[in-house]
């Protein structure tokens, strides 16, 4: 069994952390977690498509030039090639799970954010 307990961890970020649950070539799930008023660089994946599933709070994800806010039990797809940015507008931390398939590992491109 796999849980934030016992999985391996890393920091991101501004004090963003990530726990990995499944860490293979082929699939890679990551429990992260956000605290107040931090974002990813923006960024896009060749290969890789990832789906975001939110298990607290709110994560605003820009998605090809447009903001969404995804809610506590919603999840967003991310296709390959798409550019996208997890951010987190919110006073309180967010926790979201990530899959990605193939690995994000070498297939990541970032880009200048958005003005």
């Amino acid at each position: 069994m796999i849980s934030k307990d016992n999985a391996e961890h890393y920091i991101w970020g501004e004090g963003c952390d990530g726990w990995y649950l499944v860490k293979r070539q082929d699939m890679l799930v990551i429990h992260e977690k956000m605290p107040p008023h931090t974002e990813e660089k923006r960024h896009y994946h060749a290969v890789s498509r990832q789906f975001f599933f939110v298990v607290k709070g709110v994560l605003t994800m820009e998605l090809e030039g447009e903001k969404q806010e995804i809610a506590a039990l919603q999840g967003i797809e991310i296709p390959p090639e798409a550019k996208h940015q997890a951010r987190n507008d919110s006073d309180d931390a967010v926790e979201f799970i990530v899959i990605s398939h193939p690995t994000t590992r070498g297939d990541r491109t970032d880009l200048p954010d958005l003005a």
